[in-house]
């Protein structure tokens, strides 16, 4: 059988990958690697760079390459047999991993290597490739007896498999919900284009009558923003923060209680295994915080400075609310509906008067443009590229000199069995083998409204910044110029570093001279005014405050949860959830509310005992935007700058020095308290 997964391309087949092709494909490719190394490992004279670790980093860019439009298609195009055919590999590649890892001759070889004389001659990118790995195989249980290491490998491989299982809970707990609108008097309140998204919903799921609410993020969030009909927005918020959970309307069916448990149980054993007093010191063995209580008292400072005026902001919006509409009670699902009302009164501004300045083709070129401006670099855009959708595009980046630097796919639209929310993942790395260069690739994913009848798809102004964002990440995956793999781009940047770029990125999306590039009215092509963007502008800190310790809540569970977790207390993470609460949120939050279930971040995701990085690095994103306020928002040796020190050097160095390197200094706070609004 030929097999598109194991052919070599410069990029992907997407529409000649089947289910069948995925466990055939990585059980080759994990064979030869093995072979390889056993081979490499068998070398009887000292080991140099070129005969240890080059062909390592070649196996594993290989493996790599191969696993990433897999994993990809799982996201974006979910079916049940390409489903099975992930889960199935999961358990596999995290033996390989974790065998690669505990390899006692590798670890020594590069152990020698790295106390060899001639370490010192080899670049300093060389050398944190060769640090780098020497760490994460104290991670993996390198020196740990045999009977632990074989419970170290264990515990991976069942956490492969749990957190795979928790995203597809959600994915099944989100589709599975849908309400169908009979009378259109229910949607009162919703504009125009969120009905009409409702209605092309249900025409794409074969209704002609009527509209269809979903869960995915543009149907929930239009409901909860606009809806009149206040036990409409309690029946979709009831449905949303229960998914996956053993509340709600489908309580049980995809619960994901008992999987939480389990994923905590391992990563603590994992930790206490390598000598960590809880999983929150391991996670920090690869971050740029130094201890956990440096963490916690980052977050515990921020809160003392917004909470006060969180529950202000609250105080105000919920006696808004009870003098509107004579509530009784102020809810979770009043919050977003009369939050909307009070930033109208307040500043006459509402996301669907912008979003007619905003179609996707004027944001996506205006965004260029300012990539253009900062970095001196020119995106074209390429057809008849394979893809996973006939809504995929694909574009390629260039320099000044014409050299192609990265390309990226770009996913805008939200669908059916794609997964929810935001996120730029790896599909190439950058490579250098005998002067050949394998340019690095990047997916970019969104989950907008897409475009409804014969009008372009209209973006809120927070889908613009949500756009940049994940640029942001893109940039820093796709200029990098590292040669080696497990530190060019985004690999190897220390996790709480790792969101620097993106969040930067959002910067431009306030200012005026950005502004007259990525926004044209649709129909008339005219800027926004400046009326209306003097009205944004005065807008951008509204209810900052709750926004910040609604992340804080976040962040401080996920950290404390991983930091106090004791396998013998039980479901203990309600408890510190609430303890939590009790100290940073302000707003009532039914009993029934299961968030934690669809917390894929940590329970899924790369950011376990790790959320609080999209704030730390929010502190790291507002201070370097400083120095281009105080020279320029477009000033070329700022851009040049930021590019060379941030943007090309991936993980070849500390992230703290090339913040350094950039600024003149180390980082303070006092540039995001600025930008929120905060100052005191």
């Amino acid at each position: 059988m030929t097999n598109p997964i194991l052919e070599k391309h410069s990029l992907p087949l997407f529409s000649k990958i089947q289910a069948e092709h995925v466990v055939p494909a990585i059980q080759a490719i994990l064979a030869e690697n093995r072979e390889q190394l056993n081979q490499i490992l068998a070398q009887s004279k000292p080991h140099s760079w070129q005969s240890l670790v080059s062909p390592l980093e070649i196996m594993e860019d290989k493996l790599r390459s191969a696993w990433s439009p897999v994993s990809h298609l799982n996201a974006v195009m979910n079916n049940p047999p390409l489903r099975d055919a992930y889960n199935t590999c999961l358990p596999l590649l995290s033996e390989y991993s974790t065998e690669i890892g505990q390899n006692k001759k590798l670890y020594a070889a590069l152990e020698s290597l790295a106390n060899n004389d001639d370490f010192l001659s080899l670049s300093g990118a060389q050398q944190k490739v060769i640090t780098n790995a020497l760490r994460d195989f104290k991670l993996s249980g390198v020196n740990l007896i045999d009977s632990k290491q074989k419970q170290f490998k264990k515990n991976m491989q069942k956490l492969a498999e749990l957190q795979s299982k928790f995203q597809d809970n959600i994915l099944d707990a989100t589709n599975a919900w849908t309400k169908k609108i009979d009378d259109i008097k229910l949607l009162s309140g919703l504009p125009d284009t969120e009905i009409a998204l409702a209605k092309q919903t249900a025409e794409q799921r074969n209704d002609n009558t009527g509209w269809l609410l979903t869960l995915e993020f543009p149907s929930y969030f239009g409901v909860m923003t606009y809806a009149d009909n206040r036990s409409l927005r309690q029946e979709v918020y009831t449905a949303f923060v229960t998914r996956a959970s053993d509340q709600g309307p489908d309580a049980g069916r995809w619960d994901n209680s008992k999987i939480i448990e389990e994923i905590l149980q391992r990563r603590y054993e994992c930790a206490k295994l390598l000598g960590f007093d809880n999983y929150a010191e391991y996670s920090l063995a690869t971050k740029m915080a130094q201890s956990s209580e440096q963490v916690l008292n980052f977050l515990n400072d921020l809160a003392d400075k917004s909470y006060t005026v969180a529950k202000a902001e609250l105080a105000e919006l919920s006696a808004f609310a009870i003098e509107q509409d004579n509530l009784d009670r102020f809810e979770a699902w009043d919050v977003l509906y009369y939050s909307e009302k009070l930033r109208q009164q307040k500043y006459n501004i509402t996301q669907e008067e912008l979003k007619p300045f905003f179609p996707d083709s004027q944001v996506l070129s205006g965004l260029f443009a300012i990539v253009e401006k900062l970095y001196g670099l020119h995106i074209k855009e390429k057809s008849s590229i394979d893809s996973w959708h006939d809504s995929v595009r694909f574009f390629e980046i260039y320099d000044q000199d014409e050299r192609l630097r990265g390309q990226f796919y770009l996913d805008l639209f939200a669908r059916q069995n794609k997964r929810g929310g935001a996120w730029m993942d790896t599909c190439r790395s950058r490579m250098s083998i005998n002067g050949i260069t394998q340019h690095p690739v990047a997916y970019l994913n969104c989950n907008f409204s897409p475009g409804v009848g014969n009008d372009p798809a209209l973006l809120t102004h927070s889908e613009v910044i949500t756009l940049f964002h994940e640029f942001g990440h893109g940039l820093h995956h796709m200029l990098t110029q590292i040669d080696y793999p497990s530190i060019s781009g985004i690999n190897g940047v220390s996790w709480d570093a790792v969101e620097l770029p993106s969040q930067f990125m959002e910067n431009w999306c306030w200012e005026r001279q950005a502004l007259d590039l990525i926004s044209a009215h649709y129909q008339s092509n005219k800027p926004i005014p400046d009326e209306m963007l003097s009205r944004l502008r005065a807008a951008k800190n509204f209810e900052s405050a709750m926004m910040m310790v609604r992340q804080l809540e976040f962040g401080l569970f996920d950290f404390r949860l991983h930091r106090e977790y004791q396998p013998e207390s039980g479901l203990q993470f309600m408890t510190i959830l609430e303890e939590v609460r009790n100290q940073v949120a302000v707003i009532n939050t039914p009993e029934y509310n299961r968030f934690t279930h669809s917390f894929a971040h940590i329970f899924a995701g790369g950011y376990a005992a790790g959320y609080y990085s999209y704030k730390w690095a929010e502190v790291l994103s507002a201070d370097a935007y400083s120095l281009f306020e105080e020279n320029g928002i477009f000033d070329a040796s700022t851009g040049q700058k930021f590019l060379k020190s941030i943007l090309e050097q991936g993980g070849s160095k500390e992230a703290m020095d090339l913040f350094v390197e950039f600024r003149g200094r180390k980082p303070t706070v006092d540039a995001l308290l600025k930008q929120c609004g905060l100052c005191l």
